[in-house]
């Protein structure tokens, strides 16, 4: 028998919190592209067995529990950051500050908030941090496959604008393909210029 999603919840509902969002992003890693955060606060009566960590499911699987949330939640916030600016303040913070964004974007306020890993965002809310929370927390798994989603769709209409890097292949993650694209083309308008696989190739760069 798998692990109970909703342990977690119910244990902030016993404490009288009703709107409990959860909270998790897409896209720390890549080279290129925005890293895209999602909120999401789904009702107590919501059931769907193959809701889990985003990285554990098929994209088949991910495309269509992502429509099922999206009729089935609350309310769902996305934050995105955009390369130059994660370039500006490190992917860290980036990431930080997408989830406040997601948040600040659902149209239902939540009364606590359920975050991945390791470390807070910035809010006035109740939070608790909770490491591996995708695989433990069913609003947080929630929240990793509308962030997962929504930056492989953009990924995709990137490689539109720049097909040369094969962005529909990889959605930016630093494969052997990517940096050998990389290096032949130079990075694009997207590339996050501070990361190694692209700074080498800025003019002027450092191996």
């Amino acid at each position: 028998m798998g692990i109970d999603l909703w342990t977690i919840e119910r244990a902030v509902m016993a404490k009288g919190y009703t709107r409990i969002a959860g909270v998790d992003e897409a896209g720390r890693g890549p080279l290129a592209g925005p890293v895209v955060s999602a909120a999401v606060i789904l009702p107590p009566t919501f059931n769907s067995p193959e809701v889990n960590d985003s990285k554990q499911l098929s994209e088949r699987q991910r495309e269509r529990l992502f429509d099922l949330i999206q009729a089935e939640a609350e309310t769902v916030g996305v934050g995105l950051i955009e390369a130059a600016e994660i370039d500006g303040i490190n992917i860290f913070q980036a990431a930080r500050r997408s989830m406040a964004m997601a948040v600040a974007n659902l149209t239902v306020p939540p009364d606590y908030l359920l975050i991945d890993g390791k470390f807070g965002i910035p809010s006035d809310l109740p939070q608790e941090a909770i490491i591996k929370g995708d695989s433990r927390s069913i609003s947080i798994a929630a929240a990793s496959i509308i962030a997962k989603v929504t930056r492989d769709r953009l990924m995709l209409d990137y490689h539109d604008a720049f097909p040369q890097y094969g962005f529909d292949r990889h959605k930016g993650y630093p494969t052997k393909a990517h940096k050998e694209a990389v290096a032949r083309h130079g990075p694009s308008a997207i590339h996050r210029l501070t990361f190694r696989g692209v700074k080498e190739h800025l003019a002027g760069g450092t191996p």
